[in-house]
């Protein structure tokens, strides 16, 4: 049975985390998933769900799958609560047009790690465009999905540099994930930087038909200020430009 629709941020993290301890070691193990069921009497579906992070395990049983791999519960638990703490990413904040589809491969590169972009993530679980998922099921569904994404994503990542969708700072469960395991960045620009570069990315979401568009994407700024910044640091890319970006991140991460 699952439980993780009423789990906390914090809950479905740890629960990602163990089962990707788990698949962690039956890799290295050599042993496939119809074989782990066989040893340890857990359903391979359901390891299948532990492995994904969606199954809520006993510690009894969680026990008999640890042993199964020659290890203890305990140890995949401490495994998932200290191996593997997403501090090594850097997420980077803020509205369309900031500058992290350009600053965030140039900072992976500097410091020498993946870059990703949640969204793409979102993109590739649901097997559907952006746009699509918000035409077929809603805005409420695509956050439901982005955190679930973000929690296997962190839960498995130990560095990269992270870009986010401009409204993830609005859905306080993967924001707060984002600052408790992270290393959050605001990178900010004026309103008319970042009209500019989302007409530059022929970007049209904020609707460049509409003669408010600019206002309205000023007003959406404005509001979300406040919330972005609570990352650890921000930048100003409107002064600083890419190059002075990458610096000047490098430089606060230490």
């Amino acid at each position: 049975m699952q439980y993780t629709a009423y789990m906390t941020p914090e809950h479905q993290v740890l629960l990602s985390a163990v089962g990707a301890a788990v698949r962690r070691l039956r890799d290295d193990r050599a042993m496939t998933r119809r074989d782990l069921a066989e040893r340890s009497g857990v359903s391979e579906r359901f390891l299948a769900e532990l492995e994904s992070g969606q199954g809520n395990i006993s510690v009894a049983r969680l026990q008999d799958v640890a042993r199964a791999l020659g290890s203890s519960a305990g140890e995949l638990l401490f495994a998932a609560q200290h191996e593997r703490t997403g501090r090594g990413v850097v997420a980077l904040v803020g509205l369309r047009g900031a500058g992290k589809s350009t600053i965030g491969p140039a900072l992976a590169s500097r410091l020498r790690v993946p870059f990703v972009e949640l969204d793409a993530l979102v993109e590739k679980d649901a097997g559907l465009a952006l746009e699509a998922i918000f035409q077929l099921h809603g805005e409420a569904y695509y956050r439901r999905l982005a955190r679930e994404v973000l929690t296997r994503f962190l839960a498995e990542t130990d560095a990269a540099v992270l870009a986010t969708g401009g409204g993830i700072v609005t859905d306080p469960g993967s924001f707060k994930l984002l600052q408790k395991r992270c290393r959050t960045v605001w990178l900010q620009a004026t309103p008319e930087e970042h009209w500019r570069r989302v007409l530059e990315q022929g970007d049209v979401r904020p609707g460049a038909a509409n003669p408010q568009a600019q206002v309205e994407l000023r007003a959406l700024l404005k509001a979300r200020e406040p919330l972005y910044a609570q990352a650890e640091m921000s930048v100003d890319t409107s002064r600083a430009g890419v190059d002075g970006a990458v610096e000047e991140i490098a430089r606060k991460l230490g």
